[in-house]
C-alpha cells in the first residue's frame, strides 16, 4: 500500500499483535474494575443491554474510521480526514480536541497512580509517583515506536488476564458452588431484585452516557495507522475485533458480577472484582486488583501520550499548529510534539504537590465532550469521504462500512442523544457549559493562525 507523504519519515513499527492490543487496551479503562458499580446502579442488570447497543454504536464509528484508515493510514487519522473532507477548521478542531482531551485524561490517570501507589505506601507523596510514572512513560514514547506497542502490548495483556480470570472464577461458582460450600448459585439474582429492568426504560437512558464515556479510547487504532506495518490487514482485524471483544469483557464481566451478587449490593464493599476474588478465598484479592488497576492507568497513560504526540504532528503538517511540530527524531519520533505534551502534563504533578485531593472533579464531563466530538467528526467525515468517490472508487474500497449510509446517520443520531442526556446528569451537566467556550477558544486561536500562515 503506498504511503501517503507526510508520513514518510514515520517508522511503520506496530505489528499486528500490537495493533491488537492498542483497540483492546484502548476500550478497557480503569473503569470496569472500579467504575462499573456506578453505572450497575443506574440501570441494573439491564445495564448489559446498554453495553450491547454502546458496542454496536462503536462499531459503526469503528468501522467508518476504517473504511478511511485503510484507504489513506495516516497518523493523523481523523483530523487528517477531518481537514481534507469537512474543511480545514474542521480538522483543526478535531485535533486540538482531541490533545485536549488525552492532556486532560493523563492528568487524572498520573492522579489515579499516585492514589493506589498509596495504598501501598502511604507516605509516599502523590506528586513523586506522578512525576516518576510521568518521567518513564515519556522515556518510552522518545524511544521509538516499538517500545510503546510493546509496553502497550504488555500492560494491556495484563488487564486481559485479570477479566478473563474474573469471569472464569465468577462462572466456576454460579456453576458449581466454588467458594459457595458447593452450593450453585445459579443466574436468578439477573432478575430476582427489582426484575430485570428495577429502574425502567429510564434508567437504561441515562446509563447510556457513562457506558459511551467508557469507550473512549478505541479510535487509537486510527492515530496509530500511520506506524501500522500492514494497515491494509491489521487495522480491520483490530476493528472487528472490537465487538467480540465488548462482549466478552464488558458484559460478559458484568453479567458475572451481577449473576453472583444482587445488583444493588454489586461494589458496595469496594471494587467488584475484589469481592469476585475474595468470594473464592484468593488471598490479597485487593492487593492485585490494586496492582492491575495501576497497570490499567500506566497503560492509559501510555496510549494518551503517544495519541498527543502524534496529534500534533500532524496539526503541524496541516498548518493548524505551530511549525516546531513538525520535526522527527532520527528513530522516527514526533519528539518535539511529545515533550510539549509531557511539559503540559507536568501540570498535573503540580496540582498532586499542591491540592491532591481535589484534582479534577469534572474529569469525566470534559472527557466525554470531547470524545463524541471527535467520534461526530470521524463520522461526518466519512460522510464526505464517501460522497468523494465515485462509483469505480468505491468499488475498490478494501474495508466498507455496513448499511451505509443508513449505520452512520444512526450512528451520529445516537450520540447527539447522548449530549441531550447529558443535560439530565448533575455531574456531567457542566461538560455543556465547559464546550461552548472551549470551542470558541479554537475558533480565536483557528482565526490567528489563519492570519499568519494564509
Amino acid at each position: 500500500m503506498k504511503e501517503n507523504q507526510q508520513d514518510s519519515q514515520l517508522k511503520r513499527g506496530l505489528s499486528n499483535r500490537h495493533m491488537q492490543l492498542i483497540a483492546l487496551g484502548g476500550s478497557i479503562g480503569v473503569g470496569l474494575f472500579y467504575g462499573s458499580s456506578s453505572t450497575i446502579q443506574m440501570a441494573g442488570p439491564s445495564i448489559l443491554l446498554a453495553y450491547l447497543v454502546g458496542g454496536l454504536v462503536i462499531f459503526t464509528i469503528m468501522r467508518a474510521l476504517g473504511e478511511m484508515a485503510v484507504a489513506e493510514p495516516v497518523s493523523g487519522s481523523f483530523s487528517t480526514y477531518a481537514n481534507k473532507y469537512l474543511g480545514n477548521f474542521a480538522g483543526f478542531l478535531s485535533g486540538w480536541t482531541y490533545w485536549f482531551m488525552w492532556i486532560v485524561v493523563g492528568m487524572a490517570e498520573l492522579t489515579v497512580v499516585g492514589v493506589y501507589i498509596n495504598y501501598w505506601f502511604p507516605d509516599i507523596p502523590q506528586w513523586v509517583t506522578a512525576f516518576v510514572v510521568l518521567v518513564l512513560i515519556t522515556i518510552v514514547n522518545l524511544a521509538n515506536v516499538k517500545a510503546y506497542g510493546e509496553f502497550e502490548f504488555w500492560f494491556a495483556m495484563i488487564k486481559v488476564v485479570s477479566i478473563i480470570g474474573m469471569i472464569v472464577l465468577g462462572l466456576v461458582i454460579i456453576l458449581f458452588g466454588m467458594g459457595n460450600h458447593g452450593e450453585a448459585i445459579g443466574f436468578e439474582n439477573l432478575w430476582s431484585h427489582g426484575g430485570f429492568m428495577p429502574n425502567g426504560f429510564n434508567g437504561i437512558l441515562m446509563s447510556l452516557v457513562l457506558v459511551m464515556f467508557s469507550f473512549g479510547g478505541v479510535e487509537l487504532v486510527g492515530i496509530s495507522a500511520g506506524e501500522a506495518k500492514d494497515p491494509s490487514k491489521s487495522i480491520p482485524s483490530a476493528i472487528n475485533n472490537i465487538v467480540w471483544r465488548i462482549l466478552i469483557f464488558y458484559i460478559g464481566a458484568l453479567g458475572v458480577m451481577m449473576t453472583l451478587y444482587p445488583w444493588n449490593e454489586v461494589g458496595s464493599n469496594g471494587s467488584p472484582f475484589v469481592q469476585i476474588f475474595d468470594h473464592v478465598g484468593i488471598p490479597g484479592a485487593a492487593h492485585i486488583i490494586n496492582f492491575v488497576v495501576i497497570t490499567a492507568a500506566m497503560s492509559a497513560f501510555n496510549s494518551g501520550l503517544y495519541g498527543t504526540g502524534r496529534m500534533l504532528y500532524n496539526l503541524s503538517l496541516q498548518k493548524n499548529g505551530p511549525k516546531y511540530f513538525k520535526t522527527l527524531s532520527k528513530n522516527g519520533t514526533p519528539r518535539r510534539s511529545i515533550l510539549f505534551s509531557s511539559m503540559i502534563l507536568f501540570i498535573a504533578v503540580i496540582l498532586n504537590y499542591i491540592v491532591p485531593e481535589k484534582v479534577f472533579i469534572y474529569i469525566s464531563a470534559v472527557a466525554t465532550v470531547a470524545v463524541i466530538t471527535s467520534w461526530m467528526i470521524i463520522l461526518l467525515a466519512q460522510l464526505k469521504f464517501r460522497k468523494s468517490k465515485t462509483k469505480e472508487e468505491v468499488a475498490e474500497l478494501k474495508f466498507k462500512i455496513p448499511l451505509y449510509p443508513l449505520s452512520t446517520y444512526i450512528a451520529i443520531t445516537f450520540l447527539l442523544l447522548v449530549i441531550v442526556l447529558m443535560m439530565f446528569i448533575p455531574d456531567m451537566r457542566v461538560a455543556l457549559y465547559v464546550a461552548p467556550i472551549w470551542f470558541l477558544i479554537l475558533y480565536v486561536g483557528y482565526k490567528v493562525i489563519n492570519v499568519k500562515s494564509r
